[in-house]
């Protein structure tokens, strides 16, 4: 299964993104397609962070378009929720110690985590600092 992080996510929602049209395509595929395809929750949080931030985008995209957004997501019949569940504890702790993450690296940690717990085979990401985590499968699907 294929997992996609906030990144891929921002950049299909913003039309002012440079990488708006590959983005956009890569994740209508997934939604569209029969194959699961999963999105961490805490990449859906940070979605709305990102997209809603008065800092990062002028104008920031208003709050219901990006809830109307991750609602459209949702609607993906083959689309996964990844969660903590029974293991996840222990998975996040091993990541950590092993890799001496700390601070702000712990977000991505926590997705990397998510990601072991569920199986997941590879991450679409354009955040090259996921390369910290060896057990992870990373694709940046915005280049050819």
């Amino acid at each position: 299964m294929i997992a996609v992080d906030t990144n891929i996510l921002v950049y299909a929602h913003r039309e002012d993104s440079p990488w708006h049209v590959q983005a956009y395509t890569r994740v209508r595929e997934l939604a569209e397609g029969k194959s699961p395809w999963a999105i961490p929750w805490p990449c859906i949080h940070e979605f709305l962070a990102i997209s809603t931030h008065p800092r990062i985008y002028a104008p920031p995209t208003p709050v219901d378009t990006a809830v109307d957004q991750v609602a459209a997501w949702l609607e993906s019949p083959s689309l996964v929720l990844l969660s903590e569940s029974e293991g996840y504890w222990q998975g996040l702790r091993e990541i950590l110690t092993k890799g001496m993450i700390s601070g702000p690296q712990l977000h991505d940690a926590r997705i990397a985590a998510l990601c072991r717990l569920h199986g997941i085979r590879e991450l679409w990401t354009a955040d090259r600092d996921f390369s910290r985590f060896p057990t992870l499968n990373l694709r940046n699907p915005l280049l050819a």
